[in-house]
């Protein structure tokens, strides 16, 4: 399963029409959408490891720090940490990247009299509506265009039975945001890989990940 830094402009226009996923803000939370396949067994005693995707990885403290929370994830699920890889009976790998920053371009029209409105510029088949004194893009008394720059994350981890190498689970979470810090979002995408842990073979959900001391994630289809 490819890691996030490999996502192009034609992966990213499938993955993100914008209807699906609205740019994140940390008000709302942040937006994901999570695809599972999996295999996986009911805890009875197994016990895992985690390495990196990339082997330069190992030993970092960017990746112990999510490979920790990876960590905790699986022993929520009632999986074991094992001492060491000799021991494990589940390896689990963990990737993750950012993407290049993509560009959404849109009009903001106005009207005299202060209630904006008209419609966005085309982006990947869709438009978007505004209206009124409430629209935080409303400007003055001329049509505006406004450019954003938004990034896409990425969060991998794949799971597979160390005596043998048969695949146990095969994760992808996405998340849209106006920020490449990884430190900001790999987090809440662990989050939300584990929410509802494993899930459904082959199912992909939107998942919500409240700001922090909100409510717990929510799931869609």
């Amino acid at each position: 399963m490819g890691v996030a830094m490999r996502i192009n402009k034609v992966e990213a226009a499938v993955f993100l029409g914008i209807s699906a996923l609205a740019l994140s803000a940390c008000a709302t939370g942040l937006r994901t959408q999570v695809s599972r396949y999996q295999a996986m067994p009911a805890p009875q005693g197994q016990s895992f490891v985690i390495v990196p995707h990339n082997p330069s990885d190992m030993g970092g403290l960017e990746f112990s720090r999510y490979a920790e929370l990876v960590a905790q994830g699986m022993e929520a699920q009632g999986y074991a940490r094992a001492p060491s890889i000799n021991q494990a009976t589940m390896v689990v790998q963990v990737g993750y990247g950012v993407g290049e920053p993509q560009t959404e371009i849109r009009t903001h029209p106005s009207h005299y009299g202060g209630y904006g409105y008209g419609w966005g510029y085309p982006f990947y088949g869709h438009r978007s509506y505004y209206w009124g004194w409430a629209d935080p893009f409303w400007y003055g008394y001329d049509d505006s265009i406004r450019t954003y720059t938004y990034y896409i994350t990425e969060l991998d981890i794949d799971i597979r039975r160390k005596v043998d190498n048969a695949s146990l689970f095969e994760g992808s979470a996405k998340a849209r945001s106006r920020t490449d810090e990884l430190a900001r979002t790999v987090p809440s995408l662990v989050e939300a890989m584990f929410t509802g842990f494993p899930g459904n073979s082959g199912e992909t959900l939107k998942i919500t990940i409240p700001p922090e001391g909100k409510q717990q994630a929510k799931a869609s289809y």
